[in-house]
């Protein structure tokens, strides 16, 4: 954990000096150029797009749409903390922020497309980009430093840009990128963080059914920002964690997982010499993609689970968390988590309901998550024990028995999926040792099963009917890493 340096009070009035005009050129820039990008350059359909496209826009009204899970829960909402950052680099706060991610998302769904608006677009985009948004402005300000030249300046600069792009946009348009001055220019100063990078295998396989093996690469960023036990805060994401992997396995998508937890405001109900605990108010992003270890033999019955073991998008969640931490010795820490959130909206993966790229029924519901790590020796061992548990539910189903490819109407649009309702539950332990200075070796095992309960389906194979069928996919993972920690 880093010493802690407050910023300074010319910084911090800097910071926070408004650009309306600036910050409005930037949101509608963006949509321009990415618009101009995907007619120009990749020649997609749904940027042909005219007057008449965007009446109809007007007059149709907003529909749930099929895109990929991936799409809709990561890319829009990462495109959502860019119009979020053309306000916070233009001197916004947080809240007055999300406004640019909220008209950047409407713009783009009503304007900038031929495809009718979408419903979970514009929750997902403006909503989980304010996570992302702040999350990585809050990363790009502590690569910065005014006072720096040459060579650093130049790699700082560069650095922060791939951080937090509208950031590093906003500096060359400023010219504040080449600026020097006496102070370091952080808005934040460099709170209390943690950094770790780990990199190393992963194995993959299926629970109960012998579906096979995968194997490889895998990599993780794992921060923890601020004082998880401050007096009393207002302040949003003066504390996170922030948790993303990557894996080169084959089949398996690049990005496999990213969760964020910010804190929003919080009070300390606790302060004894070996004893800390504060309650607050939370905002959430979950993304948990897997995809498929081994094809479905084609004589398998229909409720045989989905050949991907699991997939959930959880962009606009928020809740009330309990945080704790007993310290009986100097060699000695433990600290524990519980959460309770409500789920706005969900993606969660479905075993019938296909369409286009769409594998996910969409929901809302609620999420428990738990926690418990342990310290020993004075960190030469670390234990983590973590549980996430969602509950979804998907209103807005469809009629089974109508034989969609001959229906004159078509296949569905405009629906969340199949009525259902489903449970998620992922159950992570790892073991860490240090090594050597920073370098730690890092075991663990994860256990992620999904249930889903279908409310309106029925399923005939053979005499035999199935009435309100309920399925299972469980996977293991397990991985060997060494981590870095900064």
């Amino acid at each position: 954990m880093s010493r802690p340096v407050l910023p300074d009070s010319a910084d911090v009035r800097r910071a926070q000096k408004k650009h309306l005009w600036r910050a409005g050129a930037e949101t509608i820039g963006f949509n321009i150029g990415l618009w101009a990008f995907d007619r120009y350059v990749l020649d997609g359909h749904f940027a042909y797009i005219s007057w008449n496209t965007i009446k109809e826009n007007f007059k149709h009204g907003f529909e749930w749409d099929d895109d990929h899970l991936h799409t809709n829960m990561f890319d829009h909402p990462y495109n959502g903390s860019i119009f979020f950052n053309a306000g916070r680099s233009n001197g916004f706060n947080f809240w007055q922020s999300e406004l640019f991610a909220i008209g950047g998302s409407a713009m783009w769904e009503m304007f900038m497309e031929c495809e009718y608006p979408s419903t979970n677009d514009i929750i997902a985009t403006p909503v989980g980009g304010a996570a992302i948004g702040e999350v990585l402005y809050r990363t790009s300000d502590l690569i910065l430093d005014d006072r720096s030249c040459g060579g650093e300046r130049f790699g700082r600069e560069v650095a922060a840009f791939i951080a937090n792009p509208m950031r590093g946009l906003t500096r060359i348009i400023s010219g504040d990128a080449w600026k020097r001055r006496p102070t370091s220019g952080r808005r934040f100063g460099i709170p209390p963080i943690s950094i770790e990078l780990s990199v190393g295998g992963k194995m993959l396989t299926l629970w109960d059914y012998d579906e096979g093996m995968r194997a490889g690469v895998a990599a993780e960023v794992n921060i923890e920002y601020g004082d998880k036990f401050a007096d009393e805060t207002k302040v949003p994401y003066d504390y996170f964690s922030f948790l993303m992997e990557i894996q080169g396995i084959k089949t398996q998508p690049l990005l496999s997982r990213v969760e964020i937890v910010g804190r929003l405001l919080s009070k300390e109900i606790a302060d004894k010499r070996n004893f800390k605990a504060s309650v607050g108010m939370f905002q959430h992003f979950d993304f948990f993609d897997s995809d498929t270890i081994k094809r479905r033999e084609p004589n398998r019955s229909r409720l045989f689970p989905c050949v991907v073991p699991y997939k959930l998008g959880a962009p606009a969640s928020l809740g009330v968390g309990f945080m704790a931490q007993y310290i009986p010795d100097k060699d000695f820490v433990v600290e524990g988590y519980v959460h309770a959130n409500g789920l706005i909206l969900v993606g969660i993966l479905t075993d019938f309901y296909r369409d286009y790229h769409r594998n996910y029924n969409w929901g809302s519901g609620y999420s428990i998550k738990t926690g418990l790590n342990a310290s020993l020796f004075r960190n030469k061992l670390i234990m983590n024990l973590s549980n996430d548990y969602y509950k979804v539910y998907t209103w807005h189903g469809y009629d089974q028995n109508v034989d969609w490819a001959t229906s004159p109407e078509g296949k569905p649009v405009n629906i969340q999926g199949d009525r259902s309702t489903s449970t998620f539950n992922r159950l992570e332990a790892t073991l860490k040792y240090h090594m050597w200075k920073r370098l730690h070796l890092s075991a663990g095992v994860d256990f992620n099963w999904r249930t889903t309960n279908y409310n309106d389906i029925e399923i005939t194979e053979g005499r035999v009917t199935t009435k309100y069928p309920i399925v299972h996919s469980k996977q293991i993972g397990a991985h060997l890493m060494l981590t870095y920690v900064l």
